[in-house]
């Protein structure tokens, strides 16, 4: 199973008063996709996520604004529950197929956390938690971008293929490039979010790297 990439937010005096407030703010940095501009679910959780939605409304087909989202969880404002908003944006990514680079609808994922829901795991997760894609999307496969090369010889026919292409200067440039532009994506989202909100601190992270900022900075620095 591929590896995911996370944003956590903290903000300045959080609370149940203010979470939704907030929430709405955050959505509304969203870039979106012209493709799929709107919001398509919002899911509400109370307690923790082993219980079942207190509701889940699917928005596809809605062309659901910020504030339309919002004014469902009001419905349901708790400080023990998480709001789950689905939505997409547009990123590159490479088929396998083809070898053609296509910019494309990825799924995302925010979710407002309650400070009590889940034992408060708003402290350690974060007040905000963005699922923002495929970790490959920002970091490439294999460990190819960056000043370290290829990490180890791949196992995987398809991706031992694909590394083989990227021993061309031409092929390898190109997945520089897109790969960047969705670093420079996240990177700008990110500080829309800081400009929105009283951000206190984020933290971007991944479930393949020990420390993704690092490992982008070095993609963005490469030559």
């Amino acid at each position: 199973m591929s590896n995911r990439t996370y944003v956590s937010f903290w903000a300045r005096d959080y609370s149940e008063a203010v979470m939704l407030d907030r929430f709405e703010r955050l959505l509304q940095t969203l870039p979106g996709s012209p493709a799929r501009p709107k919001f398509s679910s919002l899911v509400i959780r109370a307690v923790g996520p082993a219980e079942i939605p207190l509701v889940e409304h699917d928005l596809r087909g809605v062309a659901a604004e910020a504030g339309d989202v919002i004014a469902l969880a009001r419905e349901q404002s708790n400080a023990d529950c998480a709001y789950e908003v689905e939505t997409h944006w547009d990123l590159w990514s490479r088929d396998w197929e083809s070898g053609n680079w296509q910019r494309a609808p990825e799924r995302l994922l925010v979710i407002c956390h309650g400070e009590a829901y889940d034992d408060g795991v708003a402290a350690e997760s974060g007040h905000f938690l963005a699922d923002v894609g495929f970790e490959h999307l920002y970091t490439g496969h294999a460990g190819l971008l960056g000043s370290q090369g290829a990490r180890s010889a791949p196992t995987d026919p398809v991706e031992a293929e694909f590394l083989a292409l990227m021993t061309h200067e031409e092929n390898l440039h190109e997945y520089y490039e897109k790969t960047r532009e969705n670093i420079q994506q996240l990177l700008n989202w990110v500080q829309d979010v800081e400009r929105a909100l009283p951000i206190e601190r984020y933290m971007l992270w991944s479930e393949g790297e020990q420390n993704l900022e690092a490992r982008l900075d070095e993609i963005l620095a490469a030559r």
